[in-house]
């Protein structure tokens, strides 16, 4: 009987090392990809929205429905790509005035006001409460009332600061809390959401960002939007001149359960909106659509509200 010891070829050492750095390997690479979804580093894809979702068509370049109740994405179509945002920057700016001053404060309509692109029907020297001008503004897309909250509220501390430096001062208070709430692929040039020029857009989002940015208001300053379920409401000034104000969302009453509604369009935009809607009782549905055009984005918008009352309907 030999009794000399087994010894193992040096091929298949070097064979036994391979797989072992090989399963290594898999392993901390699974577990990196495990920790980077808790983190929410990695993007939610197309691919993993809710498989039992209608299949839908859109004209938007992007899309992103969420239910805000179960946490769960039931549509995603080029979700992160950065696109035009429009007057959708009209809520960020409202956000961050909230932050700055007391819904009580007055806003008075300026000269420099008023040159913003559009005319909503404010007067020159027209004082408005804060609330009421932010109301306004949301509601009919103002970018004179929007610019007047920012021009009055934007580097309060500096009573020698120039209108310029006073918009950039607001602009730069809206990135920062847009940075402070995790929007990563989100950007301001402006209060307004006009494009800076036939080229370049007064912002850049994407729908993902977009529907955080709704689901942050709906849990924290719900009341932000509540104008803006309105078809039209008529508003009064401190010095008593009445505005009748036209939602911007004409398909406002044909949304079932509509609990927030914000539109935007230019020329580097297209035609975007966004919505919380609330099909069932506490069940709010957030759709964001970028990238459409001025008539698509409501046909897409109810493309996908159709595509949600299945969904709940099957589910």
């Amino acid at each position: 009987m030999n009794n000399q010891p087994s010894i193992i070829s040096s091929p298949e050492i070097r064979l036994f090392v391979i797989l072992a750095m090989t399963l290594s390997f898999l392993l901390i690479a699974s577990f990196i990809f495990d920790l980077k979804i808790q983190k929410g580093d990695l993007p939610i894809s197309s691919g993993i929205a809710q498989k039992s979702f209608p299949e839908v068509t859109l004209g938007a370049k992007a899309a992103y429905v969420y239910d805000a109740r179960t946490k769960t994405v039931l549509f995603a179509k080029n979700e992160n790509t950065r696109l035009s945002l429009a007057s959708l920057t009209k809520i960020m700016a409202a956000l961050v005035a909230e932050d700055l001053s007391p819904l009580y404060s007055i806003i008075t309509i300026n000269g420099d006001a008023l040159r913003a692109e559009g005319d909503s029907g404010l007067y020159r020297d027209e004082k408005w409460s804060l609330k009421d001008i932010l109301d306004f503004s949301l509601l009919t897309s103002s970018n004179d009332g929007m610019r007047a909250v920012a021009l009055s509220l934007g580097a309060i501390s500096r009573a020698d600061a120039t209108s310029t430096e006073i918009i950039n001062d607001f602009v730069g208070e809206m990135n920062r809390r847009a940075s402070k709430l995790g929007l990563k692929n989100t950007y301001f040039w402006n209060e307004t959401g006009l494009d800076e020029t036939n080229v370049k857009g007064g912002a850049y989002g994407t729908a993902k960002d977009m529907n955080a940015l709704l689901e942050y208001v709906l849990t924290n300053q719900p009341e932000l939007l509540v104008a803006t379920r309105e078809v039209a409401t008529t508003f009064s000034s401190i010095d008593n001149y009445l505005h009748t104000a036209k939602n911007t969302n004409s398909i406002t009453s044909e949304i079932p359960g509509l609990i927030a509604s914000k539109t935007g369009a230019t020329d580097t935009a297209g035609g975007n909106l966004i919505i919380i809607f609330d099909p069932e009782l506490g069940r709010p549905i957030i759709v964001s659509i970028l990238g459409s055009t001025e008539k698509g984005r409501f046909e897409d918008a109810e493309i996908l509200i159709s595509a949600v009352m299945e969904y709940i309907n099957n589910n």
